[in-house]
């Protein structure tokens, strides 16, 4: 499998950072960097596709809550890794070709809040009784225009508010050239999909085991 181009995984890293508050990627042993600093993820290593620096860091890196990404299969990655190093959760960056935004549309018994502060976009869903059930986030920068965080509660799932956050937050796009893209769990895959998004490659992770107690 070829490599991701480059430029737009760093595009869309970069773009991940802003709606999350996040440091910009940096370049790191042929990959990108990204210093998260949260309790449950230290920092976050991203690659376009099996370099050789993602062996390297494997090798390198001792502390826990440190995460390896590759875009590429899952069996790949784990080929470049010591044993110590564990698969998570198997995703996919998607990519969709710039067009028609659809017409933001909910179900009755819904209401949405939508707010655009320092680059990111907020769309959140709402039950008549002021319930939050479902939320997302995008933002648009240097040719990428991402969706971040789509989220929709279990119990109202499957009535239309996955594609009408999509469709609410895709409106705060203000360069039509710019390339739609995100990365989607296996459930989200087939919503995405019916919205007309592509698969661009799998995204796949792997984390260091923590020791024995």
């Amino acid at each position: 499998m070829d490599n991701v181009n480059p430029q737009l995984l760093e595009n869309w890293l970069a773009a991940r950072s802003i709606a999350r508050g996040l440091p910009a990627p940096i370049l790191d042993h042929g990959g990108l960097r990204v210093d998260t600093g949260l309790p449950a993820e230290l920092r976050r290593y991203v690659f376009a596709g099996p370099d050789q620096g993602i062996s390297e860091l494997a090798r390198e890196i001792n502390e826990t809550n440190v995460f390896i990404k590759m875009c590429g299969p899952r069996e790949q990655l784990l080929s470049r890794v010591t044993p110590r190093w564990h698969l998570q959760a198997g995703a996919y960056l998607m990519t969709k070709p710039p067009g028609i935004n659809p017409v933001p549309s909910l179900p009755p018994g819904y209401w949405m809040q939508q707010k655009t502060e320092s680059q990111v976009t907020t769309a959140r869903i709402f039950t008549e009784a002021d319930v939050l059930v479902a939320s997302g986030y995008a933002v648009e920068h240097e040719g990428v225009f991402i969706f971040d965080r789509i989220s929709v509660d279990v119990v109202h799932r499957q009535q239309g508010l996955g594609a009408a956050l999509m469709a609410a937050l895709g409106t705060a796009q203000q360069s039509q050239a710019a390339q739609r893209v995100l990365v989607a769990t296996e459930m989200g895959r087939a919503l995405y999909a019916t919205l007309g998004w592509r698969v661009l490659s799998p995204y796949s992770t792997v984390a260091l085991t923590p020791p024995p107690a």
